[in-house]
């Protein structure tokens, strides 16, 4: 009978594969390996029952679940596929070996030897597998290899230390580990950099190894060349020797190791060429496409010191390279060194310098299309709080105004002969209803676009609007209009201009106490510049009022700028509005 530890770990291993069979169920394409693994967790807790209370079939159990349920969920990970003559030969290799295992459940040789066979088919499935697999589907097979290496190392150490039932814990809580492991294939598979992991692990072990036999050597020869035992000074100076090897030892395998185990490092060449095909409005999928290119464990794009996007898990060493955005924003790309390495290599730093520029213009692209978006949000706003102000003018002003118009038409007529001289007296009104009503017409087309515009021009009816502003006292302002070389404008151009420069002036009439104001207006690469400056001022801060902030509006609605402030010589507001080509 096993001892209790070791039924105990037993236990620990059904409930890790069966809780981790349970949760992958939800995934389809793993579903039919969930389900193994399901049913292998539960024999083997079954069997660990039957161990524990001495009932028969506890050995039939074990088998059942660890040599045919628990490798098949292994093969069929993570999608199941026998079409590939090496996928249905490992299917039927395997499986066949775990039902004669069955089978011939009460001869230990037999049962040995179909333990060899299906360990042996199961690494070299997966190798093949891992080999072939391309996205996700690698990842999920590295984090069954990086679990499968653990088991192996574990099974391989443990035979020759006399541990007893605590080797046999350390088995089974190493075997464990694979459920979860696989679960995290799918679900999470870049938590960690699994592929870091692996090479560490795999050259931690080779270098320990190598640590020991070259102990062991030195040891034997000092023992030969001595005729006796090394006392314990020289076994200490020998393990000082020894140790000396240890890190020069990790630094050459690991580049093997990593060769060994994914291949060689991608061209530079190559590898931009896959980057950039990747690249587009969405940084996540060219940040994913640098990491599997040139192998790194971490990449994330920066902008103004903030992460807009990343892939994969953050380490703690990292490079970046500076984005070229503007003179008023800075971004970065960070990338995380590999596990051993201090710097990037010479075509990795090649590499990135290719596709840099491509993701600054990808941040660039999206920042104009979310200002693109705010400014079209901006105007639809604008147009549709217009149409509500006409519609209110036209409803409540105007409307109403022709509804008088229509009673008093109906009262002239009924009273048109009966009382003449009341008839007289209505049709005066109806004439005065009238030229309100086209007063009113003439207001609502001022304010979409004053008729002066149409009539004279921009330049000339900006001179005859400022012609009568006076100051509060009632001294004319004189302004200075300078608009050399001034082109035909955009009609919205046209308005705004004109709407910004009046506010400007009716301002410094009203609050500057200065009677001389200067416009300036002026072409300047596909650009129109406004600048409006005065020699008074108001004693105290400019506070921006409606004036000043329906003047910002009218700028930004065609994607311009305006500012307004005191200078020591005066106000100044200054305007830049585009010119469409």
């Amino acid at each position: 009978m096993t001892a209790s530890p070791a039924l105990l770990a037993l236990a620990a291993l059904g409930l890790s594969a069966a809780i981790s069979g349970l949760a992958l169920l939800g995934v389809r394409r793993v579903r039919p390996s969930a389900v193994l693994m399901v049913f292998a967790g539960l024999a083997t807790i079954v069997g660990t029952v039957l161990e524990a209370t001495g009932g028969a079939y506890a050995s039939l159990a074990f088998i059942i679940g660890g040599m045919l349920l628990a490798p098949l969920a292994l093969t069929a990970y993570p999608a199941i596929t026998w079409r590939h003559p090496v996928d249905f030969v490992s299917l039927v290799v395997i499986g066949g070996s775990g039902v004669l295992a069955v089978v011939w459940a009460g001869s230990e040789a037999a049962v040995l030897t179909m333990v060899l066979v299906i360990a042996c088919a199961l690494i070299a499935h997966t190798w093949w597998k891992i080999e072939r697999a391309t996205g996700r589907d690698r990842w999920a097979l590295n984090w069954m290899a990086l679990a499968g290496s653990l088991v192996g190392i574990t099974m391989f150490i443990t035979p020759f230390m006399p541990l007893g039932t605590v080797g046999e814990v350390i088995a089974y809580l190493a075997m464990s580990t694979v459920a979860p492991a696989l679960y995290i294939g799918v679900r999470r598979p870049e938590v960690v950099d699994v592929r870091g992991l692996m090479v560490r692990s795999v050259v931690f072990v080779t270098a320990v190894v190598g640590y020991v036999a070259l102990f062991m050597t030195l040891e034997s020869l000092v023992e030969i060349l001595g005729g006796r035992v090394p006392a314990p000074g020289t076994l200490a100076i020998i393990g000082a020797v020894a140790a000396t090897t240890f890190h020069p030892l990790q630094v050459v395998l690991r580049a093997v190791v990593d060769e060994l185990l994914f291949g060689t490092r991608p061209d530079p060449l190559g590898a931009a060429t896959r980057v950039v095909g990747h690249i587009g409005d969405d940084p996540v999928l060219a940040l994913r496409a640098i990491r599997e290119a040139l192998v790194l464990p971490y990449s994330a794009l920066r902008l103004d010191g903030k992460t807009v996007a990343e892939s994969g898990a953050e380490v703690t060493h990292t490079r970046t390279l500076a984005l070229a955005l503007g003179p008023d924003r800075t971004g970065e790309l960070a990338v995380g060194l590999r596990p051993g390495d201090l710097t990037l290599s010479a075509g990795d730093s090649h590499v990135l310098s290719l596709v840099a520029p491509l993701l600054a213009q990808t941040l660039r692209a999206r920042a104009l299309a979310d200002e693109l978006r705010e400014s079209r949000g901006q105007a639809i706003t604008a147009i549709a709080e217009e149409r509500r102000r006409l519609r209110r003018d036209l409803h409540d002003g105007l409307g109403a105004r022709l509804s008088g118009i229509a009673f008093t038409s109906d009262a002239l007529r009924n009273t048109l002969r009966s009382d003449p001289s009341g008839a007289e007296d209505l049709l005066r009104t109806l004439r005065q209803e009238t030229v309100t009503a086209l007063e009113d017409i003439r207001g609502l087309v001022y304010a979409m676009r004053p008729p002066a515009l149409d009539e004279l021009g921009l330049v000339t009816a900006l001179r005859q609007q400022a012609l009568a502003l006076r100051t509060p006292d009632g001294t004319p302002l004189r302004v200075d209009l300078r608009a050399d070389r001034l082109e035909a404008l955009p009609a919205a151009v046209e308005v705004a201009v004109y709407r910004i420069v009046i506010e400007a002036l009716t301002n410094v009439a009203r609050h500057a106490k200065s009677t001389n104001a200067t416009v300036s207006l002026a072409l300047r690469a596909e650009a129109l510049e406004i600048e409006i400056t005065d020699d008074g001022s108001t004693g105290t801060p400019w506070q921006a009022g409606v004036g000043i902030a329906s003047m910002g509006e009218r700028a930004a609605e065609l994607g311009g700028t305006l500012s307004a402030k005191g200078t020591p010589r005066g106000g100044r507001v200054y305007a830049v509005l585009p010119i469409p080509p």
